[in-house]
């Protein structure tokens, strides 16, 4: 039963950090929590973010193979925005000429309120 609690928890936090991004963060209109694993663990729209994630992933790893902590993006609908560590991804589309630095530093903030957060 342990395991189950430790899911739910995570989950939770998730929707925290979800709901917290999108009242908080200027711009920013849609995002999403993704587990290691590529589980979804909370969006503002079923929207397809974990292969969306996995892909821009690879495509910012390029030939060389490199790992980046953080990707920004220009796309039709505004600037896609994605930080990760070794537990999470979140991943988020914010208005085009969004300030870049402020919304990564809000997506890196929920990365540390995920990793702090009690199990």
């Amino acid at each position: 039963m342990r395991g189950r609690r430790a899911v739910t928890a995570a989950v939770d936090r998730a929707g925290d950090v979800v709901a917290e991004l999108i009242e908080e963060s200027a711009g920013l209109r849609s995002c999403a929590v993704i587990d290691e694993r590529g589980g979804v663990l909370a969006a503002t729209d079923p929207r397809g973010w974990a292969p969306q994630a996995e892909r821009l992933w690879r495509a910012a790893a390029g030939p060389a193979g490199a790992n980046p902590a953080y990707v920004h993006v220009a796309i039709d609908a505004g600037e896609l925005f994605a930080v990760r560590d070794e537990h999470f991804t979140v991943i988020g589309v914010a208005d085009r000429f969004s300030l870049a630095s402020l919304i990564l530093c809000d997506l890196r903030a929920a990365l540390r309120r995920l990793e702090r957060a009690p199990a």
